[in-house]
């Protein structure tokens, strides 16, 4: 890891940003569903810290590691179908009801626009639950692209949403940030040949983001504006 914070940025003409635990705390949407996806199947609650350790990777992946904290490989397999299928009803529902922008998120996004930066949102959530939960919380408008995990044939950590955000803005990989919460993102970054930002609050399935390949971790997206220049 190389700690950029304070070093300024330059040549950046757009950034791309995560969603869960990069600009929203939906930790208690997602704890709240996978409880009711549980009690659907007349399995126990999990506590909120278990379900978080599970976000970043996509509906699939969450849905499929909380039917496996008490359940052998078999019976999860059995169950996952129906726990997809009660997963989206509960989630249609409960999606942006707790959730909140991360402190500086709005006040971020605000001034990369000032600085005539191009944005696009890049997450693993699905693309059905993106939109909404970006209307609710404010933040729908700021976004000149959006992309979910289900918008490709491919997700992070894999770099297929961060090249089709370059080619949709025409602009090189050199002249992009990505900025998230977790290995996921820098990895995907990495792949797609921009530099990456990383904040230290997220989720990034319990690990500390010190461990990721970074260019700098930033407080929050106002500092990491602060840093970003054309």
């Amino acid at each position: 890891m190389t700690d950029t914070a304070g070093k300024p940025l330059h040549g950046i003409r757009a950034v791309v940003i995560d969603l869960d635990g990069t600009m929203l705390d939906t930790a208690r949407d997602l704890h709240a569903t996978i409880n009711c996806v549980r009690h659907d199947l007349g399995l126990p609650p999990l506590d909120v810290d278990t379900v978080v350790s599970f976000v970043g990777k996509g509906v699939e992946h969450l849905v499929g590691r909380a039917l496996r904290v008490d359940q052998p490989d078999e019976q999860a397999e059995r169950y996952f179908a129906q726990a997809m299928q009660s997963f989206d009803a509960h989630y249609r529902e409960l999606n942006g009801q707790f959730a909140m922008p991360y402190p500086g998120v709005h006040e971020g996004l605000r001034a990369m626009r000032a600085k005539a930066l191009r944005l696009a949102c890049v997450t693993n959530k699905p693309l059905a639950f993106t939109v909404p939960l970006l209307k609710k919380t404010g933040l729908h408008d700021y976004f000149d692209l959006i992309y979910g995990g289900d918008s490709f044939a491919k997700k992070k950590p894999d770099p297929m949403q961060l090249l089709q955000v370059f080619a949709g803005f025409a602009l090189a990989p050199q002249e992009v940030v990505a900025i998230g919460d977790s290995i996921n993102d820098s990895q995907a970054a990495r792949a797609a040949g921009c530099r990456v930002l990383s904040v230290p609050y997220g989720y990034n399935h319990g690990q500390p983001m010190q461990a990721a390949e970074t260019d700098g971790i930033v407080s929050s997206l106002l500092c990491a504006a602060q840093l970003i220049n054309p």
